[in-house]
């Protein structure tokens, strides 16, 4: 792509990420996101005002360690604004320990508090329940760009959002910028590699036990 995320250096922006959907998606497509790389480049071509990573934390009470917690203490120190919540222990029918959270609602409220002061929103999630968010802070006359894919199996971008925002990046197009293989070198802090399948197939950040 030749603008990256759409980005214009006159313009106020903040990235909204929706952690557990964009790591899904990324998983999905195969490759990791390079966070350091996502905010030297955005603050290269943009006024970044912030960038936001929503995700909900299992904590255990079995286990003094939450798998997430590396990936949620390096974004924590470089510059990115964190906003956690604990998700709920509780036992499903099978009696097995599950966990549920989800930071939406922190999300959708802190986008449109902050979108007075911006001119784009950056939404890293192909959530549709964050559409009327949208529209609502497309009123005010900001630009909304979403970025997720729809080249995943399955897509991770509802039609609704893709249709309602000013704009749609899918993560392929942002791999080779912003995208990381792998190698041992190259890696950054990150959760463990089996933290996504603590996480249902659905829009929502659930948790379940895999033992």
């Amino acid at each position: 792509m030749t603008n990256f995320l759409g980005l214009r250096e006159s313009e106020k922006t903040a990235f909204f990420i929706d952690g557990a959907n964009l790591y899904k998606a990324a998983r999905n497509l195969g490759f990791d996101i390079d966070y350091k790389s996502l905010l030297a480049k955005a603050q290269e071509k943009c006024q970044l005002v912030r960038a936001s990573y929503y995700t909900a934390i299992q904590e255990d009470r079995d286990q003094d360690y939450s798998p997430l917690r590396p990936l949620v203490d390096w974004l924590d120190y470089n510059g990115y604004t964190m906003v956690t919540k604990t998700t709920r222990e509780f036992v499903d029918q099978q009696g097995r320990k599950r966990y549920k959270g989800s930071t939406d609602i922190e999300l959708a409220v802190d986008m449109m508090t902050l979108s007075d002061r911006l001119d784009h929103i950056i939404l890293f999630s192909g959530n549709g329940d964050f559409r009327r968010a949208i529209e609502a802070i497309q009123a005010k006359g900001v630009r909304v760009t979403v970025v997720s894919t729809v080249k995943s199996s399955p897509p991770m971008a509802s039609d609704e959002l893709r249709r309602q925002a000013d704009s749609f990046v899918d993560l392929t197009e942002l791999e080779k910028v912003i995208g990381r293989a792998g190698g041992p070198a190259q890696r950054k802090p990150r959760p463990t590699e089996d933290f996504a399948d603590d996480f249902e197939d659905d829009y929502e950040d659930d948790f379940e036990d895999v033992d």
